[in-house]
């Protein structure tokens, strides 16, 4: 009996493939290009850089007196120990950052990051107020450590939804062109926020005298932190949900397409890390080196001038201010460096520039000159700013819109947890440790060097758009400019593109069919 005819497989006309299995792509069109609204890209950005710049004016103020605080709330201890217990206090932090960034990270990818960045800062401002009208260990004992470590965590665990948050909105709202140039102003902000807590101390440490920081005056700057949240806090309120993630949030209710096909949301932060890994350790690599110089300069250097070096609080502080904002006004023009050259080249200039300037740094510091210690403090501003003015438009690029909240998330809080924010404890007990005034040299070397290792494996995402977000211009003119010179444009892979819908495809051969069964010869039985 013969074989029946193989049957032709489905082809579904609403979905047309390629022989890979993969739609086929349709061409680019002029409404498929986002063109971001000026008024609101501005929203997005200020209401953002608020809250960037309310997290690190408070890290600012409590790295700046955490000689002060160690006093206060652990008067009876040993004066190394009161230091190490103020930046232990710091890095627990960052201990709960990770939690924050899985928990608002999964709520960012699903309810919106507009929602969660208002949240994040309502609780971050609510800690560090709290923290203000804190009772000290005159007035409660042991408690009062204790109720410092639990309002920090809390701070730790709102701002551990902040940066990977804010990143990914300023990322999503930017012009691919012009995404390295506002997505620094992020960071600018960061330092600015830094140097405005520095600021504050100074004012208090020449308006008061020692005893009166002790007794009171270290409380409002904290205070402040409050008054300073309510503003941010109404700025954020007023920014929008950027067009990527909702363009994705349209396509995953609706089902439609390739974008929800492709990009569906891991059901867990298991099946998050499962399905991003690599780029996962990139992001961690990445922020472990910006992050450790970073925090070096800023959260450590003023313990490391008044302890190490002999520097009284008042000049410690009043030394790093001029080099903050240096630092804050480099990172723009190194972000539009990033937007011209590249991402990676603009990192690989970070790493280079920290392995040959780090120890030149710490010895101008270390000699204890006014001018040499400025001199050294530069060199360092401008590692930091190769390194960081990068990172807030790369690492969103590194995961598509659906997830992406939550895969920054993680990966930027394990590497803060890990490296950055433990940063000043690490140097501190080495430096008690081996007694090398060198030793944050060779320690910022060395996480430099792991930096340079996932620049090696990241991507360039330099004007390109961000996976599974459409291409994004300043004007109509640009996104006519891309549709007409989209074969050449080699930044544009239109099969990369989550289309909502594809071109029919092209009339496919038809299936392979068994031939008929030749007749029976005669003499044979049928």
């Amino acid at each position: 009996m013969g074989t029946p005819p193989t049957p032709a497989r489905e082809t579904r006309p609403d979905r047309p493939t390629l022989a890979s299995g993969r739609r086929r792509p349709r061409r680019l069109r002029v409404d498929d290009v986002t063109v971001v609204d000026p008024a609101m890209m501005k929203r997005a950005i200020g209401g953002t850089v608020v809250g960037n710049t309310m997290e690190w004016y408070d890290v600012g103020v409590y790295g700046y007196l955490a000689v002060t605080m160690g006093r206060v709330f652990l008067p009876e201890a040993d004066p190394s120990l009161q230091i190490l217990f103020s930046l232990g206090v710091f890095a627990s932090t960052y201990v709960a950052r990770p939690l924050g960034g899985v928990v608002f990270g999964r709520l960012g990818d699903r309810v919106g990051r507009q929602k969660v960045l208002a949240t994040t800062l309502i609780l971050m401002a609510g800690a560090t107020f709290l923290i203000g009208v804190l009772p000290d260990f005159a007035a409660i004992g042991a408690l009062a450590p204790v109720a410092l470590v639990v309002l920090k965590l809390l701070q730790g665990f709102s701002t551990g939804g902040e940066y990977a948050g804010a990143t990914t909105f300023v990322s999503e709202y930017a012009p691919d062109k012009r995404r390295g140039f506002f997505a620094s102003i992020l960071d600018l902000g960061s330092y600015l926020g830094f140097a405005l807590g520095a600021a504050v101390v100074s004012v208090l440490q020449l308006l008061t005298t020692e005893q009166q920081m002790l007794d009171w005056a270290w409380r409002l700057p904290f205070l402040l932190a409050g008054v300073l949240g309510v503003v941010a806090i109404y700025f954020r309120l007023k920014i929008e949900e950027s067009p990527a993630f909702q363009a994705t949030q349209d396509a995953q209710e609706n089902k439609v397409g390739e974008i929800a096909d492709a990009q569906g949301r891991p059901r867990n932060t298991l099946a998050l890390v499962r399905q991003h890994w690599r780029p996962i350790v990139i992001a961690i690599g990445l922020v472990a080196a910006s992050n450790t110089v970073g925090y070096a300069l800023t959260s450590y250097m003023p313990t490391y001038l008044t302890d190490s070096l002999g520097y009284d609080p008042l000049h410690g502080t009043l030394l790093t201010i001029p080099v903050l904002v240096l630092l804050a006004l480099l990172l723009p023009v190194a972000g539009r460096l990033s937007d011209r050259i590249g991402r990676r080249p603009v990192m690989w200039l970070g790493a280079a520039s920290v392995l040959l300037l780090a120890l030149p740094a710490f010895l101008l510091i270390g000699v204890g000159s006014i001018a040499t210690t400025l001199a050294g403090l530069s060199l360092l501003a401008v590692s930091v700013a190769l390194w960081v003015s990068s990172q807030a438009s790369s690492l969103p690029a590194l995961f598509p819109t659906a997830s992406r909240y939550g895969a920054m998330g993680v990966s930027y809080n394990v590497a803060i947890a890990v490296f950055g924010g433990t940063t000043p404890l690490i140097i501190q007990a080495l430096l008690q440790a081996t007694g090398n005034e060198l030793v944050p040299a060779f320690f910022l070397m060395a996480t430099s060097l792991i930096g340079a290792v996932a620049v090696w494996f990241m991507k360039e995402s330099s004007q390109r758009p961000l996976p599974g977000s459409m291409p994004s211009v300043a004007t109509e003119a640009e996104a006519h400019e891309l549709v007409e010179t989209q074969d050449a444009n080699p930044n544009i892979d239109l099969g990369d593109l989550p289309f909502l819908d594809a071109e029919p495809a092209e009339p496919a051969e038809p299936a392979a069919t068994t031939a008929p069964a030749a007749p029976p010869s005669q003499g044979t039985a049928s």
